[in-house]
């Protein structure tokens, strides 16, 4: 099992707890909304806004791997909390701070919390490919159609 090996940033509260698988089967682990000592109100969601939710932590991503950022199944359907970039891709080599843009696509305001649960992350393996420049392509059935030309159902 690969690990992930974390740290905190300097201004996150160590009692919010670490990502954390919530059942057995879970693929993705939760993520915690950690915001600064002067923001732990935590931050309201007008509908149509997006934050930079803070995790307070920054990751040793394993070489090979990427860690993929989800949004939350409930938050969504329950409140249409989403992430605008999703799924967002954290680097292996990154060692910045991790933060979650958290977009309210519902029609009321949403409060998230300090230590809510915001979103969810994979660990996922990495293929990397080379690149080839060549006249002609081969063809296939499909040929040139997308968005939606395979038609409905």
């Amino acid at each position: 099992m690969p690990t992930i090996r974390c740290t905190r940033t300097p201004d996150a509260d160590p009692a919010v707890p670490l990502p954390s698988y919530e059942t057995s089967g879970a693929a993705g682990a939760d993520l915690r909304a950690n915001f600064p000592e002067d923001q732990r109100d935590g931050v309201t969601l007008a509908p149509g806004a997006r934050s930079l939710i803070p995790t307070g932590l920054r990751l040793a991503i394993p070489e090979g791997h990427e860690v993929q950022i989800r949004p939350r199944s409930g938050l969504a359907l329950k409140h249409g909390i989403t992430l605008p970039n999703s799924p967002g891709t954290i680097d292996s080599d990154y060692r910045g701070p991790l933060g979650v843009i958290v977009l309210n696509a519902g029609t009321e305001a949403f409060h998230i919390a300090h230590g809510d649960r915001i979103a969810q992350m994979v660990l996922a393996p990495v293929l990397r490919a080379t690149f080839d420049l060549v006249e002609t392509l081969e063809d296939t059935a499909r040929g040139q159609g997308g968005f939606g030309s395979t038609g409905r159902g």
